[in-house]
Protein backbone atom coordinates (compact mmCIF):
# COMPACT_ATOMS: atom_id res chain seq x y z
CA UNK A 1 0.00 0.00 0.00
CA UNK A 2 2.93 2.36 -0.58
CA UNK A 3 4.46 4.72 1.94
CA UNK A 4 1.41 4.55 4.20
CA UNK A 5 0.97 0.79 4.58
CA UNK A 6 -1.67 -1.19 6.49
CA UNK A 7 0.48 -1.53 9.61
CA UNK A 8 1.04 2.21 9.70
CA UNK A 9 -2.67 2.70 8.99
CA UNK A 10 -3.64 0.73 12.07
CA UNK A 11 -1.18 2.73 14.16
CA UNK A 12 -2.67 5.98 12.92
CA UNK A 13 -6.19 4.79 13.67
CA UNK A 14 -5.24 3.86 17.22
CA UNK A 15 -3.65 7.23 17.92
CA UNK A 16 -5.95 9.54 15.96
CA UNK A 17 -9.51 8.18 16.10
CA UNK A 18 -10.66 10.66 18.70
CA UNK A 19 -9.62 13.65 16.59
CA UNK A 20 -11.55 12.26 13.62
CA UNK A 21 -14.83 12.83 15.42
CA UNK A 22 -14.38 16.59 15.80
CA UNK A 23 -17.34 18.69 14.65
CA UNK A 24 -17.50 19.79 11.03
CA UNK A 25 -16.24 23.22 10.02
CA UNK A 26 -17.60 25.70 7.52
CA UNK A 27 -17.60 24.65 3.88
CA UNK A 28 -15.09 26.48 1.73
CA UNK A 29 -13.45 26.11 -1.66
CA UNK A 30 -10.35 23.96 -1.39
CA UNK A 31 -7.49 22.89 -3.59
CA UNK A 32 -7.48 19.48 -1.93
CA UNK A 33 -10.25 16.85 -1.74
CA UNK A 34 -12.59 17.01 1.22
CA UNK A 35 -13.95 13.87 2.86
CA UNK A 36 -17.64 13.08 2.59
CA UNK A 37 -20.05 10.25 3.26
CA UNK A 38 -22.60 8.26 1.25
CA UNK A 39 -25.94 8.51 3.09
CA UNK A 40 -29.59 7.62 2.61
CA UNK A 41 -32.91 9.17 3.58
CA UNK A 42 -35.23 6.24 4.20
CA UNK A 43 -38.90 6.18 3.24
CA UNK A 44 -39.91 7.04 6.79
CA UNK A 45 -36.83 9.10 7.61
CA UNK A 46 -36.12 12.82 7.37
CA UNK A 47 -33.43 14.86 5.65
CA UNK A 48 -32.61 16.48 8.98
CA UNK A 49 -31.85 13.16 10.69
CA UNK A 50 -29.63 12.09 7.82
CA UNK A 51 -27.71 15.37 7.63
CA UNK A 52 -27.33 15.44 11.43
CA UNK A 53 -25.73 11.99 11.16
CA UNK A 54 -23.23 13.36 8.62
CA UNK A 55 -22.44 16.29 10.90
CA UNK A 56 -22.15 14.18 14.04
CA UNK A 57 -19.54 11.97 12.36
CA UNK A 58 -17.46 15.04 11.60
CA UNK A 59 -18.08 15.35 7.84
CA UNK A 60 -18.96 18.53 6.00
CA UNK A 61 -20.32 16.98 2.80
CA UNK A 62 -22.19 13.95 1.53
CA UNK A 63 -23.70 12.20 -1.45
CA UNK A 64 -27.37 11.58 -0.69
CA UNK A 65 -29.97 9.04 -1.81
CA UNK A 66 -33.70 9.31 -1.10
CA UNK A 67 -35.70 6.07 -1.02
CA UNK A 68 -38.64 8.21 -2.13
CA UNK A 69 -37.50 11.37 -3.90
CA UNK A 70 -39.85 14.30 -4.43
CA UNK A 71 -39.47 18.03 -4.90
CA UNK A 72 -41.33 18.51 -1.62
CA UNK A 73 -38.12 17.48 0.14
CA UNK A 74 -36.04 20.31 -1.30
CA UNK A 75 -36.92 22.77 1.46
CA UNK A 76 -36.43 20.31 4.37
CA UNK A 77 -33.06 19.31 2.94
CA UNK A 78 -31.96 22.91 2.50
CA UNK A 79 -33.00 23.72 6.07
CA UNK A 80 -30.97 20.79 7.38
CA UNK A 81 -27.90 21.69 5.32
CA UNK A 82 -27.94 25.22 6.69
CA UNK A 83 -28.56 24.07 10.25
CA UNK A 84 -25.64 21.61 10.28
CA UNK A 85 -23.32 23.40 7.84
CA UNK A 86 -23.14 20.41 5.47
CA UNK A 87 -23.03 20.36 1.67
CA UNK A 88 -24.31 17.79 -0.83
CA UNK A 89 -22.04 16.91 -3.75
CA UNK A 90 -24.54 14.71 -5.65
CA UNK A 91 -28.07 13.33 -5.51
CA UNK A 92 -27.97 9.57 -6.00
CA UNK A 93 -30.89 7.90 -7.79
CA UNK A 94 -31.53 4.23 -8.65
CA UNK A 95 -35.30 3.68 -8.42
CA UNK A 96 -37.64 2.02 -9.20
CA UNK A 97 -37.49 -1.76 -9.22
CA UNK A 98 -35.05 -4.35 -7.92
CA UNK A 99 -31.31 -4.30 -8.40
CA UNK A 100 -29.49 -7.61 -7.97
CA UNK A 101 -25.77 -7.18 -7.56
CA UNK A 102 -24.42 -10.43 -8.92
CA UNK A 103 -23.25 -11.86 -12.24
CA UNK A 104 -26.37 -13.94 -12.88
CA UNK A 105 -29.01 -11.21 -12.65
CA UNK A 106 -27.15 -7.88 -12.55
CA UNK A 107 -27.26 -7.25 -16.28
CA UNK A 108 -31.06 -7.56 -16.33
CA UNK A 109 -31.80 -5.51 -13.19
CA UNK A 110 -29.23 -2.71 -12.71
CA UNK A 111 -29.52 0.76 -14.21
CA UNK A 112 -31.12 2.02 -17.42
CA UNK A 113 -29.45 -0.45 -19.77
CA UNK A 114 -31.94 -3.31 -19.13
CA UNK A 115 -35.33 -2.58 -20.73
CA UNK A 116 -37.70 -3.65 -17.93
CA UNK A 117 -37.44 -0.50 -15.81
CA UNK A 118 -35.65 1.74 -18.31
CA UNK A 119 -38.41 4.30 -18.86
CA UNK A 120 -39.26 4.59 -15.17
CA UNK A 121 -35.61 4.96 -14.23
CA UNK A 122 -34.97 7.58 -16.90
CA UNK A 123 -37.88 9.56 -15.50
CA UNK A 124 -36.57 9.10 -11.95
CA UNK A 125 -33.16 10.40 -12.99
CA UNK A 126 -34.79 13.40 -14.63
CA UNK A 127 -36.60 14.11 -11.36
CA UNK A 128 -33.27 13.82 -9.54
CA UNK A 129 -31.82 16.40 -11.93
CA UNK A 130 -34.77 18.72 -11.23
CA UNK A 131 -34.21 18.17 -7.50
CA UNK A 132 -30.48 18.87 -7.79
CA UNK A 133 -31.15 22.07 -9.73
CA UNK A 134 -33.72 23.27 -7.19
CA UNK A 135 -31.33 22.45 -4.33
CA UNK A 136 -28.21 23.97 -5.96
CA UNK A 137 -26.50 20.55 -5.96
CA UNK A 138 -23.99 20.17 -8.80
CA UNK A 139 -24.60 16.57 -9.88
CA UNK A 140 -26.74 13.47 -9.88
CA UNK A 141 -25.26 10.00 -9.62
CA UNK A 142 -26.33 6.51 -10.68
CA UNK A 143 -25.30 3.05 -11.87
CA UNK A 144 -26.08 2.92 -15.60
CA UNK A 145 -25.86 -0.87 -15.67
CA UNK A 146 -23.87 -3.36 -17.74
CA UNK A 147 -23.05 -1.23 -20.79
CA UNK A 148 -22.28 -3.64 -23.68
CA UNK A 149 -18.56 -3.91 -24.37
CA UNK A 150 -18.89 -4.17 -28.16
CA UNK A 151 -19.73 -0.88 -29.93
CA UNK A 152 -21.55 -2.84 -32.65
CA UNK A 153 -23.85 -4.59 -30.19
CA UNK A 154 -27.41 -3.32 -30.89
CA UNK A 155 -27.94 -2.96 -27.15
CA UNK A 156 -25.08 -0.45 -27.03
CA UNK A 157 -26.85 2.03 -29.31
CA UNK A 158 -30.02 1.70 -27.22
CA UNK A 159 -28.03 2.36 -24.05
CA UNK A 160 -26.39 5.45 -25.54
CA UNK A 161 -29.81 6.83 -26.54
CA UNK A 162 -31.15 6.32 -23.01
CA UNK A 163 -28.09 7.85 -21.33
CA UNK A 164 -28.16 10.79 -23.75
CA UNK A 165 -31.78 11.51 -22.81
CA UNK A 166 -30.86 11.71 -19.14
CA UNK A 167 -27.69 13.71 -19.80
CA UNK A 168 -29.58 16.21 -21.94
CA UNK A 169 -32.12 16.79 -19.19
CA UNK A 170 -29.30 17.20 -16.68
CA UNK A 171 -27.65 19.71 -19.00
CA UNK A 172 -30.84 21.77 -19.17
CA UNK A 173 -30.74 21.88 -15.37
CA UNK A 174 -27.04 22.79 -15.25
CA UNK A 175 -26.02 19.62 -13.41
CA UNK A 176 -23.57 16.82 -14.13
CA UNK A 177 -24.45 13.15 -14.62
CA UNK A 178 -21.98 11.05 -12.63
CA UNK A 179 -21.77 7.43 -13.80
CA UNK A 180 -20.56 4.93 -11.24
CA UNK A 181 -17.85 2.50 -12.25
CA UNK A 182 -18.16 -1.24 -11.89
CA UNK A 183 -20.37 -2.96 -14.42
CA UNK A 184 -18.28 -1.97 -17.43
CA UNK A 185 -14.58 -1.84 -18.31
CA UNK A 186 -12.90 1.57 -18.11
CA UNK A 187 -12.59 1.80 -21.90
CA UNK A 188 -16.32 1.15 -22.28
CA UNK A 189 -17.02 3.95 -19.80
CA UNK A 190 -14.79 6.27 -21.82
CA UNK A 191 -16.45 5.24 -25.11
CA UNK A 192 -19.88 5.89 -23.62
CA UNK A 193 -18.93 9.38 -22.46
CA UNK A 194 -17.57 10.25 -25.89
CA UNK A 195 -20.57 8.80 -27.74
CA UNK A 196 -23.16 10.51 -25.52
CA UNK A 197 -21.28 13.74 -26.28
CA UNK A 198 -23.31 16.07 -24.06
CA UNK A 199 -20.30 17.50 -22.22
CA UNK A 200 -21.75 16.94 -18.75
CA UNK A 201 -21.30 13.17 -18.35
CA UNK A 202 -18.50 12.24 -15.98
CA UNK A 203 -17.17 9.37 -13.88
CA UNK A 204 -17.97 8.60 -10.26
CA UNK A 205 -14.97 6.41 -9.48
CA UNK A 206 -15.99 3.74 -7.01
CA UNK A 207 -12.55 2.58 -5.94
CA UNK A 208 -13.69 -0.97 -5.14
CA UNK A 209 -16.26 -1.75 -7.83
CA UNK A 210 -13.81 -2.38 -10.67
CA UNK A 211 -12.29 -5.04 -8.42
CA UNK A 212 -15.61 -6.46 -7.19
CA UNK A 213 -16.80 -6.92 -10.79
CA UNK A 214 -13.33 -8.03 -12.01
CA UNK A 215 -13.30 -5.23 -14.59
CA UNK A 216 -9.86 -3.92 -13.70
CA UNK A 217 -8.45 -1.83 -10.87
CA UNK A 218 -8.90 1.86 -10.07
CA UNK A 219 -5.23 2.82 -10.32
CA UNK A 220 -4.88 1.64 -13.92
CA UNK A 221 -8.38 2.90 -14.77
CA UNK A 222 -7.19 6.43 -14.09
CA UNK A 223 -4.96 6.12 -17.17
CA UNK A 224 -8.11 5.54 -19.24
CA UNK A 225 -10.70 7.97 -17.87
CA UNK A 226 -8.88 9.96 -15.19
CA UNK A 227 -9.64 13.35 -16.73
CA UNK A 228 -13.36 12.60 -16.48
CA UNK A 229 -13.48 11.74 -12.77
CA UNK A 230 -15.66 14.23 -10.90
CA UNK A 231 -16.72 12.12 -7.92
CA UNK A 232 -15.55 9.13 -5.92
CA UNK A 233 -16.76 6.42 -3.61
CA UNK A 234 -13.86 5.56 -1.35
CA UNK A 235 -14.35 1.86 -0.78
CA UNK A 236 -12.24 -1.32 -0.66
CA UNK A 237 -12.85 -4.84 -1.89
CA UNK A 238 -11.61 -8.24 -2.97
CA UNK A 239 -11.72 -9.85 -6.40
CA UNK A 240 -14.53 -12.38 -7.02
CA UNK A 241 -13.70 -16.07 -6.66
CA UNK A 242 -17.21 -17.41 -7.34
CA UNK A 243 -18.27 -16.86 -10.97
CA UNK A 244 -21.84 -16.10 -9.86
CA UNK A 245 -21.12 -13.56 -7.12
CA UNK A 246 -19.31 -10.24 -6.98
CA UNK A 247 -16.19 -9.90 -4.92
CA UNK A 248 -16.52 -8.93 -1.27
CA UNK A 249 -16.61 -5.31 -0.13
CA UNK A 250 -14.38 -4.87 2.92
CA UNK A 251 -13.16 -2.10 5.21
CA UNK A 252 -10.78 0.40 3.63
CA UNK A 253 -7.20 -0.73 4.09
CA UNK A 254 -8.02 -4.46 4.14
CA UNK A 255 -8.73 -5.10 0.45
CA UNK A 256 -7.00 -4.85 -2.91
CA UNK A 257 -7.26 -1.11 -3.56
CA UNK A 258 -3.86 0.60 -3.47
CA UNK A 259 -5.05 3.86 -1.99
CA UNK A 260 -1.69 5.67 -1.87
CA UNK A 261 -1.09 4.93 -5.56
CA UNK A 262 -4.68 5.83 -6.46
CA UNK A 263 -4.63 9.13 -4.64
CA UNK A 264 -1.35 10.04 -6.30
CA UNK A 265 -3.05 9.33 -9.66
CA UNK A 266 -5.98 11.54 -8.69
CA UNK A 267 -3.64 14.35 -7.75
CA UNK A 268 -1.75 13.97 -11.06
CA UNK A 269 -5.12 14.37 -12.82
CA UNK A 270 -5.71 17.60 -10.82
CA UNK A 271 -8.70 16.07 -9.07
CA UNK A 272 -9.87 18.19 -6.14
CA UNK A 273 -13.42 16.87 -5.81
CA UNK A 274 -14.94 14.88 -2.97
CA UNK A 275 -13.53 11.74 -1.42
CA UNK A 276 -16.86 10.19 -0.41
CA UNK A 277 -16.59 7.23 1.94
CA UNK A 278 -18.96 4.31 1.41
CA UNK A 279 -19.18 1.25 3.69
CA UNK A 280 -21.88 -1.19 2.62
CA UNK A 281 -22.75 -2.75 5.96
CA UNK A 282 -24.89 -1.46 8.82
CA UNK A 283 -24.72 -1.10 12.58
CA UNK A 284 -21.86 -0.18 14.93
CA UNK A 285 -19.22 -1.85 12.76
CA UNK A 286 -20.13 0.41 9.85
CA UNK A 287 -19.57 3.50 11.99
CA UNK A 288 -16.28 2.13 13.32
CA UNK A 289 -15.04 1.36 9.81
CA UNK A 290 -16.11 4.78 8.52
CA UNK A 291 -14.24 6.56 11.29
CA UNK A 292 -11.11 4.49 10.71
CA UNK A 293 -11.35 5.22 6.99
CA UNK A 294 -11.72 8.92 7.75
CA UNK A 295 -8.44 8.94 9.66
CA UNK A 296 -6.61 6.89 7.05
CA UNK A 297 -7.77 8.88 4.03
CA UNK A 298 -7.15 12.24 5.69
CA UNK A 299 -3.57 11.19 6.41
CA UNK A 300 -3.14 10.28 2.75
CA UNK A 301 -4.66 13.57 1.61
CA UNK A 302 -2.29 15.48 3.87
CA UNK A 303 0.68 13.43 2.71
CA UNK A 304 -0.03 13.51 -1.05
CA UNK A 305 -1.95 16.75 -1.58
CA UNK A 306 -0.64 18.77 1.31
CA UNK A 307 -2.71 21.19 3.34
CA UNK A 308 -3.90 23.20 0.34
CA UNK A 309 -2.96 26.42 2.09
Amino acid sequence: MGSLNRRRFLQLVTTSLVSAALPSVALAASSVPQLGLVVKVTKDGSPEATIKHVHDLGFTQCQIFFEELSLSKVAPLQDALKKYNVGVTAVSEHNPGPRIFDFDHGAETIGIVPPTYRRQRIDALKLAADFAHASNIPAIHTHLGFIPEEPGDPRYAVAITAIKEVASHCKQNGVMLLCETGEETPITMLRMIQDVAEGNVFVNLDTANLILYDKGNPVDAMDVFGKFVRGTHMKDGLFPTNPHDLGKEVAIGTGKVDFPALIRKLKEANYTGPFTIEREISGPQQISDIMQSKVYLQKLIDEIYGSGV
